[in-house]
């Protein structure tokens, strides 16, 4: 693990498994509230990657995980985090990567593949149509206002919607500071993305039931070289699922 100022001054931690200055390393970008080990330690896929002879490096977001976490909404949305995975990159003297971001790291690894010509592969999970359709995550399924609401709530008790109360959920038990993520849910990415641009293979996954990936064929037939894979599960536990890792490591490999 490491850590390192990005270009801002925010301070960014990250987290390695293997040999970073052999072959071309798999970065993992995160999803909202998760952070670099929630995200994907904890669901086998670091586990797998390094069993197939993967080199994994994880940052957390700004706002995440034990990462910097400025309050106010100016220094957040995709875009900054992107300059942050892009000064990552950097840091570390990559010359390569195959990029996988799932959720908002999924807007985040968009972002990066488009400018940054060192990710050779990408894949984007939990998302779909939102992001051809409104230039980020899906906040017809949750709206943002909703969300930094619910974040901000004194009682969580008296959240109405029920994907709001399910992430005020989820950053509680993650401890988590949510100030700083109800900031960055009031700078979510909200303008065209040009994934035309993105020349790269591309793969999409996204779970059947998941809300915030609705018409994934969407974002898929948008990138010139995407493909779709739809695996069990909603948006929080398509990640666990056997299918979800069989189709990363199929594409990585």
């Amino acid at each position: 693990m490491g850590r390192f100022t990005s270009f801002d001054g925010t301070e960014i931690h990250y987290h390695t498994w293997g040999d970073i200055g052999r072959g071309i390393p798999v970065v993992l970008q995160h999803g909202f509230i998760a952070d670099g080990r929630t995200n994907w330690e904890g669901n086998g896929i670091v586990r797998a990657l390094t069993a197939a002879g993967h080199t994994v490096i994880a940052p957390d977001a700004r706002g995440h995980g034990q990462s910097g976490k400025p309050h106010d909404p100016a220094v957040y949305g995709e875009s900054n985090m992107a300059r942050d995975l892009q000064a990552l990159f950097d840091h570390l003297q990559l010359s390569a990567v195959n990029l996988v971001g799932y959720s908002m790291g999924a807007i985040i690894a968009l972002l990066t593949a488009i400018a940054d010509q060192r990710v050779r592969r990408l894949v984007v999970g939990g998302v779909g149509a939102g992001i051809i359709e409104l230039g980020g995550v899906d906040t017809r399924a949750i709206p943002n206002d909703l969300l930094a609401e619910a974040l901000l709530a004194e009682d969580p008790g008296a959240i109405k919607h029920p994907g709001a109360a399910g992430f005020r959920l989820f950053a509680d038990a993650m401890n988590a500071d949510r100030r700083a993520l109800a900031a960055q849910a009031q700078s979510v990415h909200a303008e065209p993305i040009p994934v035309d641009q993105i020349q790269v293979p591309a793969l999409v996954l996204a779970g059947e039931q998941d809300p915030l990936a609705e018409r994934p064929q969407v974002l898929a037939g948008a990138l010139p070289l995407g493909e779709l894979v739809v695996v069990p599960g909603d948006h929080m536990s398509a990640l666990r699922q056997p299918a979800f890792v069989e189709a990363l490591l199929r594409f990585l490999a």
